[in-house]
């Protein structure tokens, strides 16, 4: 119901075209626009997450944002087709939280949930509305309780192998595309058939729902997290199996969530 765009490249190279290219879909995902940028280090850029309740093709801010070279190693960016939460600036992507240790997390989300009773203890901690933050809050929640057992920091495959779990059960029953970074390394799901794609050139990883230019765009791999880092895919992890396959049923209350928008 959305779009989301990640890019992990090994050296700072512009992507001013790239983001041009992806908010020009905002025709069809008209509900809000968000960009996030991190440097080397994987902080955000200042002054931090942009994003505005408005359609990307006509925002004067965004538009004064592509007007200046982008050129960060990471990027995400996202355009919105409502289906839960009303066009406010809380429910736009992408959201960030903390994590007990002072990790930095950071998600963008193209799906939706439709079994998310696991989800639901974090309606009264969100700031917005929608599933995806939950969704994110519940993914920091198990990096926390897995820190809060060994005692530490969470080392980088300890982190990926805790995504991966947590990902995997939330994937039973919903559409789940997700692209999450730790200010280290960017993690990719899909479990919807054609809906995230990636191609690596020139030392960079660019993920994006659909693909963006005439290059050798291929799918993610499919019903499993991956894990990329400096422009290059690092890990993988197995099938969870938990495909998610259009059933329109899912959607009535969706349909009736978007009336009020």
């Amino acid at each position: 119901m959305c779009e989301m765009l990640g890019i992990s490249a090994r050296r700072r190279r512009e992507a001013n075209a790239t983001l041009r290219e992806f908010f020009s879909h905002a025709e069809r995902h008209p509900h809000g626009w968000g960009l996030a940028r991190f440097d080397e280090r994987g902080t955000l850029v200042a002054p931090g997450v942009e994003k505005e309740p408005v359609k990307a093709t006509v925002s004067e801010h965004l538009r004064y944002l592509l007007d200046d070279k982008i050129d960060d190693p990471t990027v995400l960016a996202h355009i919105r087709f409502a289906t839960v939460g009303t066009m406010e600036y809380e429910n736009c992507h992408p959201f960030t939280g903390t994590d007990n240790s002072g990790r930095v997390w950071t998600l963008v989300h193209n799906g939706t949930i439709f079994a998310g009773a696991s989800l639901n203890d974090y309606m009264g901690l969100q700031f917005g509305e929608t599933d995806s933050e939950r969704v994110l809050l519940h993914l920091i929640a198990r990096i926390d309780r897995a820190q809060n057992r060994q005692g530490r920091a969470l080392a980088e495959k300890e982190r990926f192998d805790v995504l991966s779990s947590a990902i995997g059960a939330l994937a039973k029953g919903n559409k789940l595309n997700l692209l999450v970074f730790d200010g280290e390394v960017l993690y990719a799901h899909t479990n919807f058939r054609g809906s995230l794609h990636f191609l690596k050139e020139d030392g960079a990883v660019t993920l994006s729902t659909n693909p963006l230019s005439q290059g050798d765009w291929k799918p993610v791999p499919f019903t499993r997290l991956v894990a990329i880092k400096g422009g290059e895919f690092v890990r993988e992890g197995p099938s969870h199996g938990n495909e998610y396959i259009y059933n329109p049923d899912d959607y009535r209350f969706v349909y009736m969530n978007f009336a009020r928008l």
